[in-house]
């Protein structure tokens, strides 16, 4: 399609909305739409053509320059050479711009033409694409407004390349945004966006900072808000910063309906190339609206007498660019009377200078000379504090530290600096830790007698300024009586022996406060080696003495509590151990085997309650239990025997495992100093081979059957001590011939990174091993145990014969 013809309905020929759903043409509406409709054609038949007869003007230009002829010659030349290459005028016009030009715009021509190829024939591509390029560019340096621009941008430049929307961004000084031109966006869409505080994170922004801009796959990928992201969720996003000669004037964000896939460099070249006539049709409306933001100043000389009437040192800087427009430098313009050179040199020298010429190292470590070029591109002002100008000027050691204020006005830049006095910044330095030091320093002359104490050493000693300084040799006279010999050691090293030499003694105040006080001095000597003078200084350390005396204090306590401890730990285990020994042989009963283990914990501070018993009750019944009283130490210990005696006494009545632990519970309740605690009772009848057993909160036994393992039926029953009174359930279990059953504490299978139904898992994995003799099954049992609690482990195994 060339730039002039308009799109045809293919069905009656008439041009698209010259009709109106539901009115007829011949009504007075439908003949005014249809006249409406008609002149928005030729008008933009117009545009188009008034478009291309500056292109056609500009190659006749071209051609009078270059065969010497008049105007008239070059039109006959210009039409008569498009016939001979059976091209347009229009497209010859454009291919001798082209030729001619050699610029951005001619090199992305052939991108264009590779980007254009599958939307359009070979043909096509190859007859529009570069006059579609030359019309985007002439639309957009003459259009007086970016709305103009977006407009020709998108539909002339971008829709081949799969584009649907297109926003200019203009930037202010104070980096905020404001939407200049948008087009495919819907406009109550481009009215909510007319403007972006600064500081808000949006794609603009991102294309802004970023100095490559920013080429988004799919905003899915990416949280940033942006103009249009609702209609177009998936899609691809390009924001390019619009800029010439080093200066950032907008931004130019193009959208595409579907993720954008990485693009070629052609391709990206051809973008920039759009992003660059932005921005000059940016800087030509800035400068038709009287500048957006601070006042563009039509030279440096108003900023100069700013800069002038300014307390600190400041530059007044103006861009260098070279030959091709491009930002290489800033010029020295003009440098106000505050300021004082790094490498003191005459401000003559520097004024008039190139900013890196003078400073070469701005460029390095201290990146100031990147920053003043953002300043200058983006208009956003940027201060720092302590920032380290370190080497600022080359083959001069310098390490100054200064508070940096760059900020634009116009076409320059103002560059304040304010480098920190380091003499008497390590001045106020050392006065502040002397004072949070309490030290006091002082200098005596040996010959004239002369003394000078600072402030903080009157202060120490308790007495006003105004008073007379105390000499070294009657230091002894202001001590406390017991320090005269470390006093004297003191003088006679400093003095006679001629050393530096430091003593720490007892300092009485006029006040009657005794302070801990520590002087530390050395002698200045003549050429003779005679001393001249003494300088020194006094630190209170009574803070630090009074520490130590507490923390000796608390090294003690410490001791005694360790052995306290100790102690109590030993008891623990004396007691624990003649309860229940470590170590047990198996017990053989009628028809029935039994064996036990008991692990103490490994820490000793960590001594528990576990417990089992093994028992013939008088009506030949045995009883078997486990339980774990809760807590560590000798009352979980004492408490242990407590229940396990009680228990024993309790199960001559005769009564069954239920009757049992809940007067059981009552004692761990009301005698035990309300301890709580887990248990397991049996009773086993060796006449019927049957358990019948009850739990208090504990984990079931498990039973072993033909390398089979499986826990008991669980039983209701709240733990010891939990509540006044309580019921529990039994249940009875017939055993087999060489059945086995388990009865165990928690400290054989808890731990910290599982669930107890985990580690109940595991353990009957293992019990599930071959069958071998009761007292191995229980070693075993206990070697290959799981547990990291480093608790206590009771172990009752029963196996009938």
């Amino acid at each position: 399609m060339s730039i002039s013809e308009q799109p045809q309905d293919p069905a009656d020929g008439k041009p698209p909305g010259a009709e109106l759903a539901g009115v007829s043409p011949e009504s007075p509406v439908g003949r005014l739409a249809a006249t409406v409709d008609r002149l928005s054609r030729e008008v933009a038949q117009a545009q188009a053509e008034a478009e291309g007869r500056a292109l056609i003007e500009l190659a006749k230009g071209i051609l009078v320059e270059r065969l010497g002829c008049g105007p008239a010659q070059a039109a006959r030349q210009l039409a008569e050479l498009s016939e001979q290459a059976r091209m347009t005028p229009l497209e010859f016009a454009v291919d001798v711009i082209n030729q001619a030009a050699r610029d951005r715009m001619s090199e992305v021509t052939d991108a264009f033409l590779a980007a254009t190829a599958a939307a359009e024939s070979e043909e096509q591509a190859a007859e529009s694409a570069a006059v579609r390029l030359r019309a985007a560019e002439s639309g957009a340096l003459a259009a007086d407004d970016t709305q103009a621009v977006a407009d020709a941008l998108l539909e002339q430049a971008l829709r081949p390349l799969g584009a649907v929307a297109v926003a200019i961004w203009s930037a202010g000084s104070d980096g905020s945004l404001a939407l200049a031109g948008s087009a495919g966006f819907s406009p109550a869409e481009a009215l909510r966006w007319r403007y972006v505080p600064p500081d808000v994170a949006t794609v603009a922004r991102r294309g802004l900072t970023e100095r490559d801009g920013q080429w988004i796959t799919s905003l899915a990928e990416t949280g940033l808000p942006t103009l249009g992201r609702q209609r177009y969720p998936e899609g691809g996003r390009v924001a390019l910063p619009a800029g010439t000669g080093g200066r950032v004037h907008g931004v130019l964000e193009i959208a595409w309906p579907d993720p954008l896939q990485r693009q070629p460099p052609q391709v990206v070249r051809q973008v920039e190339a759009l992003a660059e006539l932005c921005a000059h049709t940016l800087e030509t409306s800035t400068r038709a609206l009287g500048g957006a933001g601070p006042r563009v100043l039509p030279d440096a000389a108003e900023l100069m007498d700013l800069a002038d009437g300014l307390h600190d040192p400041a530059l007044v800087l103006v861009p260098h660019l070279d030959a091709d427009g491009n930002l290489v430098d800033f010029r020295i313009q003009h440098v106000n009377d505050r300021f004082l050179d790094p490498a003191g040199r005459p401000r003559a020298v520097v004024g008039g200078a190139l900013l890196l010429q003078a400073y070469p190292m701005a460029a390095g470590e201290s990146e100031l000379f990147q920053r003043v070029e953002r300043v200058y591109a983006t208009g956003e002002p940027f201060r720092a504090r302590r920032m380290n100008l370190t080497a600022l000027v080359d083959q001069v050691p310098l390490s100054a530290v200064a508070d940096i204020s760059i900020s634009r006005h116009g076409n320059a830049v103002l560059l304040i600096w304010r480098i920190e006095d380091e003499t008497a910044r390590l001045a106020s330095l050392l006065q502040h830790a002397q004072r949070l030091g309490r030290i006091g320093g002082f200098e005596e002359n040996l010959l004239t007698g002369e003394i000078t104490w600072n402030g903080q050493l009157f202060d120490l000693y308790g007495r006003p300024q105004t008073s007379t300084p105390v000499p070294l040799e009657q230091l002894p006279a202001y001590a406390h009586p017991d320090d005269a010999v470390t006093i004297g050691r003191f003088l006679r090293t400093l003095l006679h022996h001629r050393r530096p030499a430091s003593a720490a003694f007892r300092l009485a105040r006029p006040d009657g406060v005794t302070r801990h006080i520590r002087v530390v001095a050395e002698p200045v000597l003549d050429t003779d080696g005679r001393p001249l003078l003494v300088r020194g200084a006094y630190q209170d350390i009574s803070a630090q003495h009074w520490t130590e005396v507490a923390l000796a204090a608390t090294r003690d306590q410490l001791a005694h509590t360790e052995q306290q401890a100790h102690e109590r730990n030993r008891l623990t285990l004396q007691l624990q151990h003649a309860i229940m020994p470590p170590a047990q042989g198996p017990l053989k009963l009628d028809g029935l085997q039994v064996a036990v283990r008991y692990r103490p914990a490994e820490t000793e501070q960590l001594v528990g309650g576990d417990w089992y018993d093994v028992v013939v009750l008088p009506n030949k019944l045995v009883l078997l239990c486990v339980g774990d009283v809760a807590g560590h130490g000798i009352e979980a210990a004492t408490s242990m025997v407590v229940l396990r005696n009680a228990l024993r006494g309790l199960a001559v009545t005769g009564a069954g495992p239920g009757q049992l632990l809940s007067w059981l519970n009552i004692v761990a309740h009301h005698l035990t100093g309300a301890v709580t605690a887990t248990a397991v009772c049996g009773l086993y009848d060796p006449a019927r081979r049957t358990l019948t057993w009850a739990r208090a909160g504990h984990l079931p036994p498990v039973l072993v059957r033909e390398r089979q393992a499986a826990p008991l039926p669980l039983v209701k029953g709240l733990l010891l001590g939990a509540v006044p009174e309580a019921v529990y359930e039994e249940a009875e279990v017939q055993l087999a011939a060489e059945d086995t059953l388990l009865m165990y504490t928690d400290g054989l299978i808890e731990r910290r990174d599982r669930s107890v139904e985990e580690s109940l898992a595991h353990l009957l994995t293992t019990v599930r091993a071959a069958p071998t003799p009761l007292d191995q099954q229980l070693d075993r049992l206990l070697t290959y145990s799981r547990s990291d609690t480093d608790d206590d482990t009771c172990l009752v195994g029963v196996r009938l014969g």
